[in-house]
C-alpha cells in the first residue's frame, strides 16, 4: 500500500468489503493485509486509521480484517526512515496540514523529529503497529510480507510474534534474533522473487511442518500481477499498487472452492 490511500481503497473495493463511506461491508469475509503501508507516499496515518476502523466493523459483522507487518513498519521503529516522503514527515507536525510543495526546512526537520518520536519503540505510533503479527497462520494459509523458512519454524512462530511485539512496545531491548536477517520473515525473497527448486523444497517443508497448504507473500513487486509459484505453494501478491509503482490495484480472493485473482480489468 505505501502511503497510498485510493489505492488502498480500490483494493478494498475489488474484494468488496467495504462501501462507499469507507465502511465495512464484506460481512464475514476475513481481510489480511501482508505489510507495507509505511513509506514511499503520503497517506500513511490515513491508511493507519481506515484499516484499524475495518477491524472493529469487521468483528461485530462477524468478519475480520488481519494487518500485518512488513519490513517498512520495522524499519520505522528501527528509525531507519530513508523511504519516507516529505508529507509523511509533516504529517507529525501539529497544527493545520502543511502542503509538501511549500514545507520550509524547518518543517521538515520538525516533522522528522516528531515521527521518530512517534515510531520508537513505546512510541504511540509504534503502540499501535505492536499489536500487530508478522506471521498469521488462517486456515490452511501462512499470511507473511516475505516468507517463512524452516529455520522460523524452529524459533517458533508465536515466539517470534510475541518477541516482536514486546520489542515494538518498548518492552525488550532488541528484537527477535531471525526477524530482521535477510532470510527473516520480512525480508526474505526467496520464494517472492523467481524461487528455484530448493526454495520450494524449502517452503514444501515450511508448509508440511505447519500443516498449511500455502503460503501468501508480499515484498517482491510482481510486475505482471498476481502469481503463483511451487506448484501453487506460493501467491505472490504485491503487485505495485501504490502510485510510487505505478501497478494497478489488485486482491488475491481465497475461498474453500479456489484461489482467484481479482483485477479491476
Amino acid at each position: 500500500l505505501h502511503g497510498d490511500l485510493e489505492a488502498t481503497r480500490t483494493a478494498l473495493h475489488l474484494a468488496g468489503v467495504i462501501d462507499e463511506d469507507d465502511r465495512w461491508a464484506g460481512g464475514a469475509t476475513v481481510v489480511v493485509q501482508t505489510g507495507d503501508q509505511l513509506d514511499r507516499g503520503d497517506d500513511e496515518l490515513e491508511i493507519l486509521d481506515l484499516l484499524e476502523a475495518l477491524e472493529v466493523q469487521a468483528l461485530s459483522a462477524g468478519g475480520a480484517v488481519h494487518v500485518l507487518n512488513g519490513n517498512h513498519e520495522l524499519m520505522n521503529v528501527k528509525l531507519d526512515m530513508r523511504y519516507v516522503s516529505v508529507g509523511g514527515y509533516l504529517d507529525f507536525l501539529p497544527g493545520e496540514e502543511r502542503d509538501p510543495g511549500s514545507a520550509t526546512a524547518q518543517d521538515v526537520v520538525e516533522g522528522v523529529a516528531a515521527r521518530i518520536r512517534a515510531f520508537r519503540p513505546g512510541g504511540p505510533l509504534a503502540l499501535r503497529i505492536a499489536q500487530r503479527n508478522v506471521i498469521s497462520i488462517i486456515g490452511e494459509t501462512v499470511f507473511v510480507h516475505g516468507g517463512v523458512l524452516p529455520h522460523i519454524v524452529d524459533y517458533g512462530i508465536d515466539r517470534l510474534n510475541e518477541e516482536t511485539r514486546q520489542w515494538i512496545a518498548n518492552n525488550r531491548s532488541c528484537p527477535p534474533d531471525p526477524l530482521l536477517a535477510s532470510d527473516g520473515p520480512v525480508w526474505s525473497r526467496h520464494v517472492s522473487d523467481e524461487p528455484d527448486e530448493a526454495d520450494c523444497r524449502m517452503l514444501e517443508m515450511t508448509l508440511r511442518r505447519l500443516g498449511a497448504r500455502r503460503m501468501v507473500v508480499g515484498h517482491t513487486v510482481q510486475d505482471e500481477g498476481i502469481s503463483a509459484d511451487c506448484g501453487g505453494r506460493v501467491w505472490r501478491i504485491d503487485v505495485g499498487m501504490a502510485e510510487h509503482y505505478g501497478g494497478e490495484a489488485a486482491v488475491l480472493n481465497l475461498s474453500h472452492r479456489e484461489v482467484r485473482p481479482v483485477t479491476a480489468t
